[in-house]
């Protein structure tokens, strides 16, 4: 701002020159140089009421969006500050190899609690105890009473508990929508599918994340909102498993055993048809697992996939198998059974004499324990081992299932020549029913690896050749002798051609040794023989059976009649058409000329 002088020279001179008064000059020039500065300074103190009211209203205006995203935002308690992600709560259904669900979602309500907002809790809270008798009413009347502003009532309720507490008419008690998991068919397939529970939660959704089985294995599937409408479809035949569960269920109860397994298998593809483990559980109200006790006492526990256990004389068809192929035998060699074998401190006998010696082939149909060893004793203990693993006894299987983790083989520190010899007949080396179904597909599919799977395939999935086909078709029919010949002649079904290897394996303590009358039974067959398309495995967790005046547990009066009927109940259900023996035309007279 330019300065103007209070006297300027010329106003004031020619103001004495016209008689005016000077000092009125210098006191006008004072009031316009004081005006000019208070209009700066007004300038400038507007301009920072200006600034100042800006500040505030962003100020003001922050405060109060975010006071509008709480207002509407989920009621949380004690959570820890994060992004607002929203919870992704769709989840694909699961579906059997014929398209039918095994899992879906459902629409339903949680039941939550604003205690500040309740009129009268304590009679709420007796309310809901009519409602829910697992709640407890003192429990709930300190939540409802305390300084809790939210709480969870229940995470998941049904339509008429809705309306039940909806009824009560306490404001305070309010429900949000969510998705839950459905199982329509309640037990059935519930080790396979597993379970779920809920993740991330809030009062508008919550997040469905698997807890066990395909829904753990597949869970980044499933949770994918580009699958929602692609289902995970499995090889499981729905029919076929509730078949199956049936049957498996009668023929424990029947044998008074502890739990059973079952596994079906298409011996070409490696497609599980169906798998059974007793006692099973609802996986729409899955049970906790157990904090004490033995693992194989819980229904969690799978015993077709997470049991490892001695399995027996099923066994001896790979040994058998093995000598066969490398030429070491054929079926008519004659092997020394002398009993009882000995081999440093240990013996090894048979169920009964057999007399000096019996052919190969008879070897397996009887099931002697000196026969195959002396069979085991040619092979060699690395023979023998690499020969197992090429089956895929020796690691875990690689199925579909968190479970099958825990199924890893129990092999012998030290593979000796003893050991060699036990193991042949299935003592020694402890796996799993799947194992054993994989293994005995190979001898049905004509000598080639099988993987088990639980996902739908096309076609025949083959892996290394183990075996050739000349001894496959061999040993298939050496199987068949066990059924029409052996020790599993129960195991005939009318119309099927049904081979197959027992196996009775004594039980093993948790603390060492084994129990002296307690069993696993387990019963390996294909069928059927003349053109193998499946293979069945029957499990039996310490049968036993009252039969001609005495106690049974061996697999033949236990695991094999099971079988027979679960083949005779579900072949046909697998389009299998029985082989009908052409009768005798009636009231005709063979003659001959």
């Amino acid at each position: 701002m330019t300065r103007t002088p209070l006297r300027p020279l010329a106003a004031i001179l020619d103001a004495r020159r016209k008689g005016a008064d000077p000092d009125a000059i210098e006191r006008a020039n004072t009031r316009q140089r004081h005006e000019a500065i208070r209009t700066e300074l007004r300038g400038v103190g507007e301009g920072r009421l200006l600034v100042l009211g800006v500040m505030f209203f962003c100020a003001f205006s922050v405060i109060g969006a975010r006071m509008g995203v709480l207002a509407n935002s989920e009621p949380t308690e004690n959570r820890a500050v994060r992004t607002q992600v929203e919870i992704l709560a769709q989840r694909a259904d699961i579906v059997d190899r014929r398209g039918r669900v095994l899992a879906t979602n459902i629409e339903t309500h949680s039941l939550y609690a604003q205690p500040q907002e309740m009129i009268e809790p304590e009679r709420a809270a007796q309310e809901l105890v009519k409602t829910f008798p697992d709640l407890e009413t003192k429990r709930l009347l300190e939540d409802f009473t305390g300084k809790r502003k939210f709480l969870w009532v229940k995470k998941k309720i049904s339509p008429e508990q809705k309306q039940l507490v909806h009824d009560i008419g306490e404001p305070g008690l309010l429900f949000g929508p969510r998705e839950a998991r459905l199982y329509p068919n309640g037990r059935l397939a519930s080790h396979v599918l597993g379970g779920t529970s809920f993740g991330r939660e809030g009062v508008h959704a919550a997040e469905v994340i698997g807890t066990a089985g395909v829904e753990k294995q597949f869970d980044d599937y499933l949770r994918d909102p580009a699958n929602g409408e692609s289902p995970l479809e499995l090889s499981i035949d729905m029919t076929v498993q509730a078949a199956a569960e049936r049957v498996l269920h009668g023929g424990m109860k029947l044998m008074s055993a502890k739990g059973a397994s079952s596994i079906l298998m298409d011996v070409h593809s490696g497609e599980i048809l169906s798998v059974v483990s007793l006692p099973d559980f609802d996986p729409n109200n899955r049970p906790l697992p157990p904090t004490e006790g033995s693992p194989d006492d819980s229904p969690l526990f799978n015993r077709a996939i997470q049991g490892v256990y001695e399995l027996g004389s099923t066994f001896k068809a790979f040994t058998v198998a093995q000598a066969l192929d490398l030429k070491l035998v054929n079926p008519a060699t004659m092997i020394d059974t002398r009993g009882p074998l000995r081999w440093g401190k240990h013996r090894i006998r048979d169920f009964h004499d057999y007399g000096n010696e019996l052919p190969v082939e008879t070897v397996l149909t009887k099931s002697s324990n000196i026969g195959t060893a002396r069979i085991a004793q040619m092979i060699g203990a690395e023979r023998q081992k690499d020969f197992l693993g090429q089956l895929g006894l020796l690691e875990r299987m690689p199925v579909e299932m968190p479970e099958a983790h825990g199924g890893m083989p129990l092999t012998p520190k030290n593979w000796s020549e003893i050991s060699t010899m036990t193991i042949s007949y299935g003592h020694g080396l402890s796996t799993t029913s799947m194992h054993l179904a994989a293994a005995y597909a190979a001898i049905a599919n004509g000598g080639r690896k099988i993987t088990p799977t639980l996902l739908r395939r096309n076609g025949p999935a083959y892996g290394e050749r183990v075996m050739s086909g000349e001894v496959a078709a061999t040993m298939r029919g050496m199987l068949r002798k066990v059924v029409t010949e052996g020790t599993a002649s129960f195991g005939d079904v009318s119309g099927y051609s049904v081979g197959g290897k027992t196996g009775t394996a004594d039980k093993p303590k948790p603390t060492g040794g084994y129990y002296d009358e307690k069993v696993i039974a387990t019963f390996a067959s294909i069928f059927p023989t003349d053109k193998p398309r499946y293979v069945l495995v029957v499990t039996l967790d310490e049968p036993e059976v009252y039969s001609f005046g005495e106690k049974r547990r061996s697999a033949g009066w236990t695991a094999v009649p099971v079988a027979a009927e679960f083949i005779n109940r579900v072949a046909p259900l697998l389009g299998l058409r029985p082989d009908v023996e052409p009768g005798r035309p009636t009231g005709i007279t063979l003659t001959s000329n």
